[in-house]
């Protein structure tokens, strides 16, 4: 079984900027072991919106990786994403595309955020940042 994990907004933006540290830690790591590290297609724009031009280089260095895949927000998952979020009563859908991938692959998510996901979904792992 292929393992991996999903990154939300909060880890991408973290891998570009570099703070904290363990995100790229979890990235070369992952590269190492021939860990797949998907990225939801919502997070990906909202953290392409949030970085300053100069940390742009260093999320496409991400993006590049032979590991790296994008979940891409089609009609099947905006419908998973939607229903999580109609069911939790929130409208965050960055968050309910997140939380749907990391229960449909079964891995966890990575974030700083691990509040907004687990009002989402409370099976989905989480894996905070520090």
């Amino acid at each position: 079984m292929i393992g991996g994990r999903v990154l939300d907004t909060t880890a991408l933006a973290a891998f570009a900027i570099g703070r904290p540290v363990y995100v790229r830690a979890l990235v070369w790591a992952a590269v190492e072991e021939n860990i797949v590290l998907a990225v939801p297609s919502a997070a990906l724009g909202r953290a392409w919106s949030l970085l300053e031009p100069e940390h742009h280089a260093a999320l496409q260095v991400l993006l590049d990786l032979p590991n790296t895949v994008i979940d891409e927000l089609g009609p099947a998952s905006a419908l998973e994403s939607g229903l999580l979020l109609a069911a939790s009563g929130q409208d965050d859908i960055v968050a309910g595309q997140v939380a749907a991938s990391a229960r449909r692959r079964g891995w966890p998510a990575v974030t700083g955020d691990p509040a907004t996901l687990r009002k989402l979904d409370t099976t989905v792992t989480i894996e905070e940042l520090p």
